[in-house]
């Protein structure tokens, strides 16, 4: 097998299971796309920004012997697809535990576990402000979550709990994923620019990168759907 569809074969297999499941008749995910599209674009155009900047920064960059050598811009094709098809299976997951958990909205133990979250991250961000990975993510992260609650009738749909209990569900394949990615390796870090700490071979900064990810998909598709 030819080692540059590494990263293509890392993404499709991440999205195989989500998008059969996507046709359970109790989630219907298949119905909810046209609020789950806008709430992917519009994170991934951001995101996309943010990782052009920083591979030209040299905060990451990726292996060349293990992507196709198609690019959109500074950035490989299947990084840019990573912007839209990890939110898709992440809010699978949220979409699922709302379908079958729906008692669990609105826990004071929550909205209590992210503005701490939100503090802890701000206090981390400015510690390492000289360091673009970690401060930029903390930043960005303690910043949307203020905002969450700053303009609370503007995410008044939000769901705390769900997206805390979906969010730990996804570190799961997160771990397995980036695992992947980071150890093979596909992306490569400079160090200087994060606090080196690593989970295996994955570092700190990105377990945060990903919850801001996942935050600003749910939050933007819980806007659009109108649940009532």
């Amino acid at each position: 097998m030819d080692p540059q569809y590494t990263y293509f074969l890392i993404l499709g297999a991440s999205f195989l299971g989500p998008l059969a499941l996507s046709f359970d008749k109790k989630v219907a995910y298949y119905t909810k796309w046209k609020y789950l599209f806008p709430a992917i674009i519009i994170p991934a155009l951001l995101y996309m920004a943010w990782d052009m900047y920083f591979t030209k920064q040299g905060v990451w960059w990726f292996n060349e012997k293990y992507i196709s050598g198609i690019h959109i811009g500074n950035l490989p094709l299947e990084e840019v697809l990573f912007f839209f098809i990890v939110p898709y299976c992440c809010v699978f997951i949220y979409e699922c535990i709302r379908c079958y958990f729906p008692k669990l909205e609105n826990k004071k133990w929550a909205h209590t576990v992210l503005k701490i979250t939100a503090v802890a991250c701000l206090f981390t961000g400015i510690i390492f402000y000289d360091r673009y990975y970690t401060s930029w993510t903390f930043f960005f992260t303690a910043f949307f979550i203020a905002a969450i609650y700053f303009f609370r009738s503007f995410f008044a749909r939000f769901d705390a709990v769900s997206f805390l209990i979906s969010f730990l569900i996804t570190l799961i394949p997160f771990l397995v994923v980036n695992g992947f990615l980071t150890a093979i390796p596909v992306v490569l870090y400079n160090d200087a620019e994060n606090m080196g700490i690593r989970i295996t071979t994955i570092p700190f900064e990105d377990t945060f990168y990903g919850m801001l990810l996942m935050l600003m998909n749910v939050c933007i598709y819980e806007k659009l759907m109108k649940r009532k």
